[in-house]
Formats: C-alpha cells, structure tokens, sequence
C-alpha cells in the first residue's frame, strides 16, 4: 500500500508501511511444516529458557509500552513472572536480578544510552539477556546472548510506528516460543495463534484502508488542547503510547491511563472539555476479555452521565458501543493478546493527521532526537 501511494511525511509512510513490517517480523519465524515459532538467534538454549523463573523487560518511551504488552502475552502463555522497568530509573533501584532469569531490552535504534547501561548492569548480575532491536550490529545486539531483529525496516521519522507494532509482534513470537518450551500452550493453540499472527498485516491493511475516516475525526478536534487515553489489561500500553504519539507530534497534553483508575482521580477532569479515548475491543472468545469489555460499556455509560465526548475504538460487528460513543473507529477481531498490534495504527494516525492539520513538522517534533545516546 505504502508504494502505490505519495506521501507528503515520513511519519505518514512509515504507518502505511506496517503490513509489509509486520510480514518481515513474523514470516521468516514461523515454521508452518512444524507449526511453531523459530527463534534461531537467540542463542540461549531451551533447557536454560525452559528453567527460567523470572523475566525482566527494560525499555524507555515507545519500546518500554511494547514491553508492557510483553508482559501481559509471556505471563498469560509461559506462566513466567514478568517485570518491566523504565531503562532510565533501572540501575536507580538496585535490581534484585541474576542467574536464572532473563532481561529483555528493548530499543528501535539498539544505541539508546540507559537501555545499553542497563543491559550491561544485568549481565554484571549473571542475568541472560536478549536484545530486540531494529538496527543489526547495533550496540545492545552486539553485547547480548541473543537478540531478536525487528526488521521494521527503516524509520527515519522521529516518532516510532511501524517499529512499535514489530517489536509487539516479536514479543508474542518469543512469548508463544517460550510457552512451547515451558509446554503451557498446547500445539493446537499454538497453531490457531500462528494462524492469527499471519493474519496481523491484512487486517492492518483493512484499517489504513479507512485512514480517511480517522483523518475526518482529526479534522474535528485538531484545536483541542487536551486528551485522555483510556485501556484496560493489555490496552492499557496502547492507550499509553496513543497518547505519547499525540503529545510527541501534535504538542497536545495527552494522558494515557488505565480505565479503572479514572475514578480515583482523573475523573474529577472528565466533562464535554475533555475528549476521552477509550480502547474498548471485544475478544468474543476470551471470558476474560468479555468481563473487560462489561466493564468498559458500564464505564462509558458513567462518563457520558458527566457529558464526555467519547472517542472509541471497538471491535468490527459491535454494536453497543458505537451507541455511547461519539465517534467510534472500527479495528477487526483478533485474539486479546494480538489486538494492541491494530489498535495503534488508527491512534498513530490520528496523532499524524492532528499533527498536520496544525502546521506542524510531524517528522521531527521540537526537543525530540531519534536515538537518545545521553542518558
């Protein structure tokens, strides 16, 4: 889609690229003769991996909310115990780490200054570590165990997208690895998920095809000064980066936060002043999921009591709430753990056509460079 169209911004062409991103994360680690995940590079053997007892993630900005939905698919499909810490505040918390855990580092250009640091303070403690990155040889793949290449491609502008969606993409390949290694998901379930990670850049594709509809709604709310991005569970990270991609480009105040804390504050902020973005997709096939989703349609109803504007993102054939929402953008039904993957592309695009409409260089914010080297 990216090479049949011109695009006046780098930022705009990197989100059309995401199908063609996603295909190059996913394809060349999918054995379908075997149907299971290869991981060839990470160079960590599956008894040390299948004995591991804990894992940490550490990452800053865009890569640390990638980390965040790691978090929820290597505990939900290993039973692994997962922290995930700001690269930046690791070392100031003496982590209680070391041997038979594992430290994954996350960081699209592979030289971001506290990330490296912080690997290399793992390593000092006698934990393994495993790079992802978008840069081969970079410095914190050179330095790890292992590492696992994005293969996003190229991202020049300075506001990450299709290197995010990679790096979750690579997350759920390792976690569904893991969970073979650590027998807790069975090969029919490890097939059904292969099958849906294949999936992933159609229905991405499905949603760029509707960019229009989201370039409409930015056309409605490009002068507002404030917004609230609300998820539960794994949304959560979405609602976060959703956020910080508006505040990046758009030099909008943009909260990300987590639906069932809003009443123990932010609420107090809610009025018709304030639109809220609410992540309220429904996987019809995780009981889990539906309570969510309960629980977000008894949300909205309480917010609208307090006169929001409700901006909501749901899954395609829902009917209920489209009916409390202002504006709703549509994302195709995915397995709970997969759905953050499309669920960003219209956030991205909404903070891009935002961004636009108020003149600005969405390519390169103010302030901002592309690989933090100095921590």
């Amino acid at each position: 889609m990216a090479e049949t169209r011109k695009f006046p911004h780098h930022l705009i062409r990197e989100i059309f690229e995401q199908p063609d991103a996603l295909r190059r994360a996913i394809e060349p680690r999918i054995s379908l003769a075997e149907g299971r995940v290869q991981l060839d590079e990470i160079h960590i053997s599956r008894e040390e991996l299948r004995a591991l007892r804990r894992i940490n993630i550490v990452a800053s900005g865009t890569s640390r909310h990638a980390g965040m939905t790691g978090q929820y698919m290597m505990q939900e499909l290993a039973g692994v115990p997962v922290d995930v810490d700001y690269a930046s505040e690791f070392e100031y918390r003496n982590p209680v780490i070391g041997r038979g855990e594992l430290s994954i580092f996350i960081t699209q250009s592979g030289e971001t200054a506290d990330t490296t640091a912080s690997q290399r303070e793992a390593r000092q403690k006698g934990s393994r570590t495993i790079a992802i990155s978008n840069v081969e040889g970079s410095t914190i793949a050179r330095e790890a165990d292992g590492f696992i290449y994005t293969h996003a491609g190229p991202e020049i502008s300075i506001a990450s997208t299709k290197a995010f969606t990679a790096q979750m993409a690579c997350l759920f390949l390792f976690a569904l690895y893991l969970g073979e290694i650590k027998e807790k998901v069975s090969k029919a379930l490890a097939q059904s998920y292969i099958g849906e990670l294949l999936a992933l850049p159609k229905k991405t594709e499905t949603i760029l095809a509707a960019s229009d509809q989201v370039e409409k709604l930015a056309e409605l709310y490009y002068r507002v000064d404030d917004f609230m991005f609300l998820g539960r569970a794994i949304h959560y990270p979405i609602a976060m980066d959703g956020a910080l991609k508006l505040k990046e480009v758009s030099y909008i105040h943009a909260e990300g936060y987590p639906t069932g804390e809003a009443k123990h504050g932010p609420n107090a902020l809610i009025d018709f002043r304030l639109p809220l973005v609410m992540i309220a997709t429904c996987d019809r096939n995780d009981a889990g999921s539906v309570v969510r989703y309960d629980q977000n349609v008894s949300n909205m109803e309480g917010f609208k009591k307090q006169g929001a504007t409700l901006i909501a993102l749901a899954t395609e054939g829902d009917t209920i709430v489209p009916q409390l929402a202002n504006h709703t953008i549509f994302i195709p039904a995915a397995p709970e753990l997969l759905s953050p993957i499309l669920e960003i592309v219209p956030l991205q695009l909404f903070a891009y056509y935002v961004a636009a409409k108020r003149g600005l260089d969405v390519d390169h914010p103010r302030n901002l460079v592309k690989a933090v080297t100095l921590e």
